[in-house]
């Protein structure tokens, strides 16, 4: 069976009905989404789309600078509850092995 991208198709014209958002917003929006998600055949098409449009470069430049502080955000705020949780977990791992006061013992002397 071959894909069948009606009802994506069908849901992206529905949602694009909105009149909560401008025109211009959508294009940018879609713009930020693309850029994110990394495809960059998206990208152009959402970039030749924002220009027909009369959104200028200074301006979808700016939305790239945007996205990429964003995203870079995103990338530290994972990156350290990453190492957060790493750490946690290896202490519940480790447990009493781990402490300085164990760790300072000769030739596994537990007595002290």
């Amino acid at each position: 069976m071959s894909y069948d991208g009606s009802q994506v198709t069908e849901y992206l014209r529905k949602t694009h009905e909105t009149a909560l958002i401008t025109e211009r917003e959508k294009h940018l929006v879609g713009l930020a989404v693309t850029m994110t998600r990394g495809c960059q055949v998206c990208t152009q098409g959402r970039i030749q789309k924002a220009r027909s449009a009369g959104i200028n470069d200074e301006t979808l430049n700016a939305l790239v600078g945007v996205v990429a502080a964003v995203n870079a955000g995103v990338s530290a705020a994972t990156a350290r509850e990453g190492f957060r949780l790493a750490d946690a977990a290896a202490q519940e791992a480790c447990g009493d092995l781990c402490t300085p006061e164990f760790s300072g013992r000769r030739d596994g002397d537990r007595s002290r």
